[in-house]
């Protein structure tokens, strides 16, 4: 029956049922961790070969050139060349960096802010705002708090966000400077962005000339069913709209070979990638060439990285499945929350009852079930439901996977049954 319908005898008592399995959870003494999308052990140990470089003794590029030594900053032409397909960018305007994508778009934004960009002045000297489709990544939003950027939700879909709220606030405005997406399996809600909003989104007018798309391509090639979505042709589309510069994309192997030695990329138009490089050149004198090396002989091309992604789904899919059973058995008969069935990415989308998310974490928290913070999901950390949590369920054990959701649902129970008698 629905928690709706539930006369109060019913609550009191789901509520001391609810109690009851908190205490017992108490007394387990769990320390289990769902906080952040790390790929597990079994996953990392997929690209153990990369420990010796493939090849034994050779660290030469196909050119010849030496990557023991300085420069090179756009990057090993073989390793641009594999990525390039996947994402849907031309190797010549890609550029490979080391591990993290992160790195890249604050260098991205910071460039701007400091430098302007190919068709602006520089942003810091007037207020600048960015759209944020919600829920979203939160460390897209740490990064624009930590430079004072105005952060604006946007409600995000299924297909893209609400495309009648991006046109109107960028319309008027030229202080909207720029736009956050995860074009592919959004973190947290495995959104994929269609080609029709992809379109819209390139072509529309703006405000500020220099307006950018911030386009995170995280999870490309993160498939979590057979149907394996091609990445869409962003810079076409946008090149074709008269928008070449409008969008920067952004990408890494951290959850496709080693998270913490992985090989990141930057790509957009040719005058942006020049752009880019010309400031990078102040800040490196090159990347790790040699992992850029150890990958390609690794990776070898596009159907490598496929062939290594299958792998990995079949090592995560089942913890996503375990996620779905276990919140249908627990939560469905109650219809007090709902949850997302991504095709591919990192996370589920967990909405529980309003006003209710900060107190589920909490529980969990007291019961040594660590999540990540109600609301992390939206800029400065405010759900305006507070209803939102996120679950990664790639790097614990699937037995403690179970453990972690089992104890979960138990929390929302209690929370939402806490909250219909007022407590």
């Amino acid at each position: 029956m629905r928690l709706s319908e539930l006369s109060r005898d019913e609550l009191v008592a789901l509520r001391t049922e609810s109690q009851t399995a908190y205490d017992a959870l108490l007394e387990r003494g769990l320390k289990l961790d769902l906080t952040r999308g790390k790929p597990s052990a079994a996953q990392l140990d997929l690209s153990n070969e990369l420990l010796e470089l493939p090849g034994a003794g050779r660290y030469t590029d196909a050119a010849g050139v030496d990557c023991r030594n300085y420069g090179g900053t756009q990057g090993l032409t073989e390793v641009r060349e594999i990525f390039a397909p996947l994402l849907g960018v031309p190797a010549a305007q890609l550029v490979a960096g080391d591990n993290a994508s992160l790195s890249i778009m604050h260098d991205a934004l910071v460039f701007s802010l400091l430098k302007g960009t190919t068709d602006g002045p520089r942003w810091v000297d007037q207020p600048v705002k960015f759209l944020c489709p919600v829920p979203g990544y939160d460390r897209h939003f740490a990064l624009c708090e930590a430079y004072g950027i105005e952060m604006v939700p946007v409600d995000l879909g299924p297909h893209g966000p609400d495309l009648d709220q991006v046109r109107a606030l960028v319309a008027d405005d030229p202080s909207v400077k720029g736009m956050w997406v995860v074009p592919t399996y959004a973190n947290p809600d495995g959104a994929v962005y269609s080609e029709e909003v992809t379109r819209a989104l390139v072509e529309m007018e703006t405000a500020a000339p220099d307006f950018r798309i911030f386009w995170d391509n995280a999870y490309a090639v993160h498939h979590l069913t057979e149907d394996e979505r091609p990445a869409i042709d962003v810079l076409g589309l946008a090149e074709a709209a008269g928008h070449p510069d409008r969008v920067f994309v952004f990408a890494s192997s951290s959850k496709i070979t080693f998270a913490g030695a992985g090989v990141s990329f930057f790509g957009s138009s040719p005058a942006n990638v020049a752009w880019y490089l010309g400031h990078l050149a102040v800040r490196t004198i090159g990347p790790d060439k040699l992992n850029h090396l150890r990958h390609a002989l690794y990776l070898r091309d596009a159907e490598g990285v496929r062939r290594l992604m299958r792998a990995h789904r079949e090592i995560l899919r089942p913890k996503f499945d375990q996620v779905a059973e276990i919140l249908t058995r627990r939560l469905g008969e109650h219809e007090l929350a709902s949850w997302t069935d991504p095709e591919g990415g990192y996370f589920i989308s967990l909405d529980v009852p309003d006003g209710t998310a900060s107190r589920v974490v909490a529980l969990a928290k007291q019961a040594g079930i660590a999540m990540t913070a109600a609301g992390a999901a939206f800029p400065y950390g405010r759900d305006p439901r507070d209803r939102n949590i996120r679950i990664a369920p790639s790097m614990p054990a699937p037995a403690d996977v179970a453990a972690a959701i089992d104890g979960l649902a138990t929390c929302v129970l209690l929370a939402a049954a806490e909250q219909r008698l007022g407590e």
